[in-house]
């Protein structure tokens, strides 16, 4: 069974048309074998368990704890197995007097050819989870892995490979030409996580056919501090969601806009909690990931001279190392603030009127994330009112992408669309509206000759 493709345009076309004749058939419609297929992608998951750990390692030096954050997806798949039979039944609906007798359903039935492009950062977790969703929903997919992480995408090749056929789930691995033309052909879908530059020209390229998308793209995701918290799990969680996976997330706090009265005090909690997490020697820290490739680590440490360093700022391209680095005095224009960093890089800015903080998050591209730190219900409140982004996470960082009933999504530059639990089976679903009608009745109103009928016409219908 072969379902990795190097390149050639009339390979991939083939796997393509294989996949639409096996989806024309209808098995995958058929509930059972959609929960067959999300049986089997836990067992293989769970049986290649350590090699996925390995991989993740080997492409980001991600710790063993963090690796196994990406294992949530089997949590997923029992979460969509629970709920499979209640997402795909059709739902009766209301109807007007003007329709009466008649019946209204909405089916959710499968799109058809589906292609998921998954990123570097969380290599395995973020094509798995929205594959689970393709599957309940009884598509048919493509899976195009990132080349950049090449050990989790060699696993997540055997993994596919040794668990469904390739007219039902096939990957295709490659650079930059085999994403090109994946993008060349004609999908029912396409799911896209990545950055917004190349979420443009996904959506460019998915244009020429009418390709509806999603995009889950990312973004400088604030997080606002006031000065009515309980500062040490402030720092904490803020320390967490921030240097997790060496800051590649793509909702981690991108830059925290801190209440003057406060800022001194969370910048020495901060402090405290890296050395608590990483020792006085984060490079030599097993809990400490590290930067995915030169081109990234080249980035990042240009940023570090748009402010002053008062924590970290160590680098080693050798080892692609960049120390948990916090920053202050950013100029807002600078590249640092202009740009989501996605690397382990803070700056911490102050506000003394709330108004004002929310002015600058207002006066740039909506987040994928919000963060609010505080006590105070009403600035809770204010700050939700008053701003737009994907999520929001109250007192807490990045946890929030652990709820499947909360849709997971950007707005504006962030993101197109949703996934995530029940989201993602409707992002692969088509909700067919169906309207039956009876033979028993037929008023005549709306049938020609219409005189002496608007009267009636109006009375029915305003």
């Amino acid at each position: 069974m072969t379902t990795v493709i190097n390149s050639p345009t009339e390979a991939i076309a083939r796997v393509i048309e294989q996949q639409r004749q096996f989806f024309n058939a209808g098995k995958t419609k058929d509930l059972d074998f959609r929960r067959q297929q999300l049986e089997k992608l836990k067992t293989a998951i769970k049986q290649k368990e350590e090699q996925i750990i390995a991989a993740l390692h080997q492409d980001l030096c991600k710790p063993e704890l963090e690796g196994y954050i990406e294992m949530a997806v089997l949590q997923d798949i029992n979460y969509a197995l629970k709920h499979l039979k209640s997402w795909a039944k059709k739902k009766k609906v209301k109807t007007p007097l003007t329709q009466f007798p008649a019946s209204a359903y909405i089916y959710a039935e499968p799109l058809g050819n589906v292609l998921i492009i998954g990123p570097w950062n969380y290599p395995f977790s973020l094509i798995i989870s929205p594959l689970i969703g393709a599957i309940a929903a009884g598509n048919c997919t493509i899976l195009k892995p990132s080349e950049l992480a090449p050990q989790t995408s060699r696993v997540l090749t055997e993994l596919i490979n040794d668990t469904f056929p390739p007219e039902y789930i096939a990957v295709i691995e490659g650079g930059v030409k085999t994403s090109q033309a994946l993008l060349a052909e004609n999908f029912d879908h396409i799911f896209f996580t990545g950055g917004t530059k190349i979420g443009k020209i996904v959506m460019e390229a998915a244009a020429k056919n009418l390709t509806p998308v999603t995009l889950e793209l990312g973004g400088k995701s604030p997080c606002i501090v006031d000065s009515n918290i309980d500062l040490k799990e402030t720092a904490k969680r803020i320390t967490w969601g921030k240097f997790l996976n060496a800051g590649q997330t793509c909702i981690a706090p991108d830059y925290l806009l801190a209440n003057k009265q406060i800022k001194t005090e969370l910048i020495a909690a901060i402090k405290q909690c890296i050395r608590d997490f990483y020792g006085d020697n984060p490079q030599s820290s097993p809990d400490f990931a590290r930067i995915i490739n030169r081109q990234q680590f080249d980035r990042l440490q240009g940023l570090l001279a748009d402010g002053t360093v008062i924590l970290g700022g160590e680098t080693k391209a050798e080892d692609l190392y960049i120390s948990p680095t916090l920053i202050t005095d950013a100029a807002l224009d600078s590249p640092l603030m202009a740009e989501e960093i996605f690397g382990p890089i803070l700056p911490i800015l102050e506000y003394d009127n709330l108004q004002n903080a929310i002015a600058l998050i207002n006066s740039r591209s909506k987040p994928l994330a919000l963060y609010i730190f505080s006590k105070d219900k009403d600035i809770q409140e204010q700050i939700l009112m008053n701003t737009s982004s994907g999520g929001v996470c109250i007192n807490d960082t990045v946890m929030q992408v652990g709820v499947n009933e909360l849709p997971f999504g950007g707005v504006g530059d962030s993101g197109i669309g949703s996934y995530h639990g029940k989201a993602s089976f409707d992002t692969f679903s088509h909700q067919k509206s169906v309207l039956k009608k009876s033979f028993l009745l037929d008023f005549n109103w709306r049938y020609a000759p219409y005189a002496d009928k608007l009267g009636l016409f109006k009375k029915l219908t305003q």
